[in-house]
């Protein structure tokens, strides 16, 4: 039997404590994002492989996102619905970030290089059992009124977190004193504590949602859904594997047209956004300090022995650096987050979605407008340092793809929500996760090729492609056509 019930408004601080776990999340992954392929390349990786070992976090997304989203759908214990879940893969999470930087240790039971990629699994495996269940938790929560200014608090939480976990190890090097180079085979101790620090914000950021947010019961949940409360409960029954499989794949053709057509921007957009957190880093280390494709072969590296004290300067300096530009845009999004859902209502969310994106090709497009450069010094409050002209400059883009990114985290999910049964939100959600993990795991298996083969290893074109790829998520966004309730 359903009954209809009108959802309550929440108060601006509950829709605050929903999301806040997603700051800590977000801390961690932006730590991952900036500095894994700095990581991975230190542990012995060639440039073209990067893109390979890290197909392990689209790999788990499609994996495990689905799995969770159906599994916290059916769940209702002393905890709650999305609650567990969302423990649970904090606990791994921190647990893959505490060992992750320290692989060399383990050397003995595999190669460094591998064993950071299995906690790079470990990682994002962890962070999609945790960021699933946060996406539903706030369409149990929030009512649909809310829905768009619930993400974008949530879009803003994720950068605020963004931010800080970016400039972490930069910030360890230089306020704290921590060196930022590395030894052949190993870790620079500015990244190996900034992810334990990351670990340790992460775990508490989490538990401060899991205990300042109380999800309604089953019965109470129905009745604002306008769901029938037996058929929920009946639900949650165990069921045999197969026809747990059967149901999950049945909801495909069921899919409204609605997120179908949000796919094709998804392809796009995360196409280019995976570009960007994997090839960053060698791009603006060629590009903008002048370092040879040659010293990111770890053949050639292990041919000379030792690396120069210049080149591993410079290649530690670049890497800093592309976290204070990871943390410009993860800033630009913040700040563009809080006027998003204002925006959205004047003037419609497919133009801003679609605006927000173009803003982040051209972003990407004009990287190479900035190389090299003269020594500039830079105060940036906490220290001054100096770098090349070009670097500094390459903070301009980072306003576009700041946009670009606010959009994304915020707009499909307020998009699609209202198009969604209630009782079917999380599997939904973890459904939608393939429009995220399915572009990056083509972009991982072909854009190492194409740097190779077709851009000679020079990574700032490869950035290019990305520039390329958001501005046809733009364009598909024309052809989304929003439900009613969501205009």
């Amino acid at each position: 039997m359903s009954t209809n019930k009108q959802q309550p408004v929440l108060p601006f601080w509950q829709v605050w404590n929903v999301s806040f776990g997603f700051l800590g999340v977000q801390f961690g992954f932006a730590l991952q994002n900036a500095n894994v392929s700095r990581v991975l390349s230190d542990l012995g990786a060639d440039l073209h492989a990067l893109s390979l070992f890290w197909l392990a976090a689209p790999v788990m997304g499609l994996l495990v996102q689905p799995i969770v989203g159906a599994a916290s759908d059916r769940t209702w214990n002393r905890l709650g619905r999305r609650r567990p879940f969302i423990l649970g893969g904090a606990i791994a999470a921190a647990l893959g970030m505490l060992l992750m930087p320290n692989a060399p240790l383990f050397v003995s039971l595999m190669a460094p290089m591998l064993f950071g990629g299995l906690m790079l699994a470990l990682m994002d495996g962890a962070f999609n059992v945790t960021m699933q269940p946060f996406r539903a938790l706030v369409a149990d929560m929030v009512p649909s009124e809310q829905r768009t200014l619930g993400y974008s608090i949530q879009s803003l939480l994720i950068n605020i977190g963004a931010v800080f976990g970016s400039i972490l190890p930069f910030l360890l090097t230089n306020v704290i004193g921590l060196d930022n180079a590395s030894k052949v085979g190993e870790v620079a101790p500015s990244v190996t504590w900034a992810f334990y620090i990351g670990a340790t914000i992460l775990f508490v950021s989490v538990l401060w949602t899991v205990i300042r947010t109380k999800e309604y019961a089953p019965d109470e949940y129905a009745a604002y859904k306008g769901l029938d409360a037996d058929a929920l409960k009946k639900a949650q029954a165990p069921k045999p594997l197969m026809e747990k499989l059967k149901g999950f794949f049945a909801l495909f053709p069921q899919m409204p047209t609605t997120m179908r057509q949000l796919a094709i921007v998804q392809f796009f957009s995360w196409f280019a956004l995976f570009i960007m957190w994997v090839y960053t880093t060698p791009a603006i280390t060629q590009y903008v300090w002048g370092v040879e494709a040659k010293w990111f072969d770890p053949d050639y590296l292990h041919s000379v022995g030792e690396i120069p004290a210049h080149i591993a300067q410079a290649k530690g300096a670049a890497g800093d650096w592309v976290g204070i530009l990871f943390a410009g845009y993860s800033l630009f999004a913040a700040i563009f987050s809080v006027v998003l859902t204002r925006l959205a209502r004047q003037f419609g969310r497919k133009a801003i979605y679609a605006f927000s994106l173009a803003a982040g090709g051209v972003g990407y497009m004009s990287f190479m407008l900035f190389q090299g450069g003269d020594a500039t010094s830079v105060n940036l409050g906490v220290t001054q340092i100096t770098v090349p002209s070009g670097a500094l400059g390459l903070m301009l883009p980072m306003i576009g793809v700041g946009i670009a990114w606010a959009a994304i985290l915020a707009m499909p999910y307020a998009i699609l929500s209202d198009s969604l049964p209630a009782d079917k939100m999380g599997v939904y959600m973890g459904i939608f996760n393939f429009t995220i993990a399915a572009p990056q795991i083509v972009s991982g298996l072909f854009a190492g090729w194409i740097l190779h083969s077709v851009f000679d290893n020079q990574a700032i074109n490869i950035i290019m492609l990305a520039g390329g790829a958001m501005l046809a998520g733009a364009v598909s966004v024309i052809f989304v056509k929003e439900p009613e309730a969501s205009r």
